[in-house]
């Protein structure tokens, strides 16, 4: 049985159809668990400093929404996004980088263990592939 030729190009755009949902239906995966790390960073961020006291325990003040907004930029970003942001807030506050806190070193315990781990896993940045130019050993 020969199949028309109407059915042939019913099938390609099915087909091209199917590749497009597929691609969308794996793009709105994708942008979901990006929006997804971006609402949950600053709440762990919240968690680590202000409800487990990581941020008393070694002798800072509590964050507001901004602070713990910039603190979890700060820890997500590389050197570059550092930098900038230094910048930015030398620039716009620079009262804010004069005001001054006696920092210590916190006393050990399972509270001060688990904020720690919670910022070190913001914190935690994807292994990148290195160039090296020279020989390997």
């Amino acid at each position: 049985m020969k199949r028309s030729s109407s059915n042939r190009r019913y099938s390609w755009v099915l087909n091209g159809f199917g590749l497009g949902a597929l691609l969308i239906g794996a793009s709105t995966i994708v942008v979901t668990l990006v929006v997804i790390s971006m609402i949950m960073a600053p709440i762990a961020v919240w968690v680590a400093w202000d409800a487990l006291h990581f941020g008393q325990a070694i002798g800072t003040p509590e964050l507001g929404f901004w602070g713990i907004v910039l603190l979890t930029f700060f820890l997500v970003s590389g050197f570059g996004g550092r930098l900038l942001l230094s910048i930015l807030v030398w620039v716009f506050d620079p009262g804010w980088l004069h005001a001054s806190a006696t920092l210590h070193w916190p006393q050990g315990s399972l509270r001060t263990f688990v904020a720690l781990f919670i910022l070190l896993l913001v914190a935690q940045t994807p292994l990148r592939e290195r160039r090296h130019s020279g020989p390997e050993f």
